[in-house]
């Protein structure tokens, strides 16, 4: 035997832990399905990819959707409510699908699998869309620019195409995030260190592929047409699918669990099974594997917690449970089975605060852009003119702003005074986010109310643009984007590190889904708002000539539901109990 080897318990020899180093000890394994190797996978060596496949299918998905309320209106001839609801709802959809793509990911295939069959679908969207815009008879009929009709036939199109994209981002934001973190050891402390930074640089590279979405691709759309508009986008789409294949044998992959709900529904089944059984004091003698590996397969185990002890009763053992010859899952779960139910029900009181910020979120794809319209589009006293929705190019550029700021700046000074490897919490960090949220309404209802004022003193009901800069509602775009960098990136990091490993792309998928609610909670505001306030043949608050509306009533009810999201966040987060592993797989 040699000097660099000692005995394991049960009488192999085992290299000792220097050279275990050099394997993860989360149980990724590299593209063969060998444990990844330290020195050659995984970590920045690897994102480059991640980050760079992200910026072009989010530049894909931006440049697509950013000005589609416009679509709506200019060339398939919906109302401005209608328009609204629509984009509301396909929006929508494409953070729901999510829960799809991520069940798929965790329990069969694997984020890497999942990430590369739903591009695929993807780009099949796009390119019908494209077509759609573009081919006589799939297109369309305009008499002039902005005076175009559509039949069902061109409108299905249309819809076809946008729900094949929706399902095809089903499968790639729920995993792209968790496959960038996948690449840090969460139990070498070093590159656990580089995680947070991987979140902020992956939301940084999403706003540089925005950026060129919102000022580039929304003016090619406005006056070159809708062709070249949804063609490039098309375009960069196909350039992230082969970003992304790119980097195959460098990145570390999750071995797939199992079916999580399966897991989940067990220890409800054996909880309500042993309802009668009483949870002993001494919580370790719950029934647990001895492996260094949970029973759940590339999964580390969770320490046991207090909260929602009946659940601990799925874990009792009983004479009737068999343990020496085989268990039955429905009669006795797992100390981290039922740890990973604990951790989801924790996790949705978080979740649902999500919801509010998403519906403030959703305001730029919508009533910031027909705000816009309305107002002066010139650049300064030039003749060049901007599209409404290029305004979201201040979201972005604040984003890439307050990215490497919070990196670099902020989690170093926060760290000397809290010790917190981030500098602060997520659940902190989420909460400022939410703040600043609030003044970005308030801002948009003072700038409509200012705005109405002017279009009464100076009777501009009727005109097509008023006399007042369009660039007014940069301060509006800002905050919404520093609101971002606090309250969405904080969520990528918190749902991804409070997530059980085996269940790490729903969490992502359920972090997603406040998206898409928030986007469903406005198309139904929009509707209750619309129903109450045109009662009585009144315009109300939104009516297609916003100039005859009170939008600024809109917005001071979302900065008030805003305020009192805000209060239920904090007495959430005082309740949370952050999850905590048990020892490494390797």
């Amino acid at each position: 035997m040699g000097e660099d080897d000692v005995y394991a318990k049960d009488g192999r020899v085992e290299p000792i832990a220097e050279d275990d180093d050099v394997y993860t000890k989360d149980g990724t394994v590299d593209y063969q399905g060998d444990p990844a190797n330290k020195k050659v996978t995984g970590t920045w060596k690897a994102c480059p990819f991640i980050l760079g496949n992200e910026c072009c299918e989010r530049l894909a998905y931006y440049g697509m959707s950013s000005n589609l309320v416009i679509y709506f209106k200019t060339r398939l001839h919906q109302s401005s409510a209608r328009a609204a609801k629509s984009n509301s709802n396909w929006s929508g959809t494409c953070y729901l699908t999510p829960l799809l793509g991520a069940f798929l990911a965790d329990a069969y295939l694997g984020r890497y699998k999942t990430i590369a069959s739903f591009s695929i679908i993807y780009v099949i969207g796009m390119t019908l869309l494209t077509l759609s815009a573009s081919v006589p008879g799939m297109k369309p009929t305009c008499v002039s620019k902005d005076d175009c009709y559509a039949n069902n036939g061109q409108t299905a199109a249309c819809f076809i195409a946008l729900y094949l994209i929706a399902l095809g981002t089903g499968g790639i934001k729920p995993c792209v995030s968790s496959y960038g973190a996948d690449q840090f050891d969460d139990d070498d402390e070093v590159e656990k260190k580089h995680k947070g930074s991987f979140f902020n640089w992956f939301y940084f590279s999403i706003n540089v592929g925005a950026l060129i979405a919102s000022s580039v691709l929304v003016w090619i759309q406005m006056n070159e047409g809708w062709s070249w508009g949804f063609g490039i986008p098309a375009v960069a789409m196909a350039i992230a699918v082969v970003c992304f294949f790119s980097g195959t044998r460098l990145y570390r992959n999750q071995k797939p669990g199992g079916s999580p709900l399966t897991r989940i529904i067990q220890v409800l089944v054996a909880s309500v099974r042993k309802y009668k059984v009483k949870v002993p004091e001494d919580k370790s003698i719950l029934y647990e594997t001895t492996d260094a590996e949970s029973a759940i397969k590339g999964s580390r185990k969770l320490d046991h917690t207090n909260e929602f002890s009946f659940f601990d009763k799925a874990a009792v053992v009983e004479p009737t449970d068999h343990i020496k010859d085989s268990k039955d899952p429905w009669r006795l779960a797992t100390v981290t089975q039922v740890e990973e139910l604990k951790s989801i029900i924790r996790l949705l009181p978080v979740w649902a605060t999500g919801i509010i910020f998403a519906a403030v979120y959703n305001q730029m794809s919508n009533f910031f852009v027909l705000q816009g319209t309305l107002m002066d589009l010139h650049v300064g006293k030039s003749s060049f003119e901007i599209p409404a929705a290029s305004l979201s190019v201040f979201d972005t550029l604040s984003v890439i702003i307050w990215v490497p700021i919070y990196d670099q700046l902020i989690v170093p000074f926060a760290r000397k005074f809290t010790g917190h490897r981030n500098g602060i919490t997520t659940l902190q960090r989420m909460g400022i986010g939410l703040f600043i949220s609030i003044f970005s309404m308030v801002c948009a209802a003072i700038l409509e109310l200012i705005r109405l004022r002017k279009v009464k003193e100076n009777n501009y009901y009727d005109d097509e643009h008023m006399p007042m800069s369009v660039f007014w509602q940069s301060p509006q775009y800002f905050l919404i984007g520093a609101a971002e960098v606090f309250t969405f990136i904080g969520q990528l990091d918190f749902f991804y590190d409070q997530a059980p490993d085996a269940m790490r792309s729903l969490c992502s998928a359920l972090s997603l889904s406040t998206v898409a609610l928030g986007n469903y909670f406005n198309s139904l505001l929009v509707t209750i708002v619309t129903n109450v306030t045109t009662k009585n043949n009144k315009p109300g608050w939104i009516p297609d000539n916003l100039n005859y509306g009170h939008l600024d009533y809109f917005f001071w009810m979302l900065a008030v539901l805003s305020i009192l999201n805000l209060g239920a966040f904090l007495l959430i987060s005082k309740w949370y109990t952050y999850k905590k592993t048990v020892g490494s797989i390797r």
